[in-house]
Order: C-alpha cells, then sequence, then structure tokens
C-alpha cells in the first residue's frame, strides 16, 4: 500500500512581500527550504492562517538568511504581506519507507527565522 504523507513543512512563516506582476510562485529563503527539505519547482500547498485560503504554487529560492517569503503571481491575491502561513510538501511512501520516515519540520519566528526544527530521517 501507498501513503502520501506531509514530507516537509515551514510552520507559521511570516509573508514578507506579495507580488501580482511576477509568473507564478513562491520565493522562500533558500536556508529555509534547505531545512525543509524543500528544492526548487517542488509543488507545495499553503495553508493561509490569517485568512484560511489554501493555495498550489510551487517553490523558487530566495537569497540565503534573508528571511523571504515572497508570494507572486496570482497566488498574491491569497496572501498578504504580515499574514502568517504554513508551507507543506507531500510525498508517496510504501509502508517499509515508512518504518524510518519522519517529516522535516521548520518552526520559525516573525523573522522567519529558525527557532526549532524537526528532521527527515534518512532511509
Amino acid at each position: 500500500m501507498k501513503r502520501t504523507m506531509m514530507k516537509g513543512k515551514i510552520h507559521r512563516a511570516t509573508v514578507t512581500d506579495s507580488n501580482l506582476d511576477y509568473e507564478g510562485s513562491i520565493t522562500i529563503d533558500s536556508h529555509l527550504m534547505d531545512n525543509a527539505n524543500i528544492i526548487p519547482y517542488e509543488q507545495v500547498d499553503i495553508y493561509n492562517v490569517t485568512s484560511g485560503d489554501r493555495f498550489t504554487t510551487y517553490a523558487i529560492r530566495g537569497d540565503k538568511n534573508s528571511g523571504v517569503i515572497c508570494i507572486n503571481g496570482a497566488a498574491a491575491h491569497k496572501a498578504r504581506k504580515g499574514d502568517i502561513i504554513i508551507i507543506a510538501t507531500y510525498a508517496t511512501f510504501d509502508e517499509k519507507e515508512l518504518e524510518k520516515f519522519k517529516p522535516a519540520k521548520v518552526y520559525v519566528d516573525g523573522g522567519n527565522r529558525i527557532k526549532t526544527q524537526l528532521l527527515q530521517a534518512v532511509n
């Protein structure tokens, strides 16, 4: 049996900007991406804690340690500067892989700096 599981997340990030005129995506501080096991162009689900909106886009790298979380393109209608969001990725695993699997969870402060993280187990 295969199961779709949360692979990684950045919890309660603060949106630093939104850019309606960009082609699309979410720009994420590369340090946060690396620690949450998110790679460039990977699909991400965004849960806007402030407004309740949910949407899907893809991740692009922002400057390392910049704290940038910028919503781009049409998704800029779904989140504004100052909103609190959760960024999550998912993957499909078989039962054997799940025996050792743990998602990468990154918890950030109001400046999008890592407070706590739980790393994914290496299979």
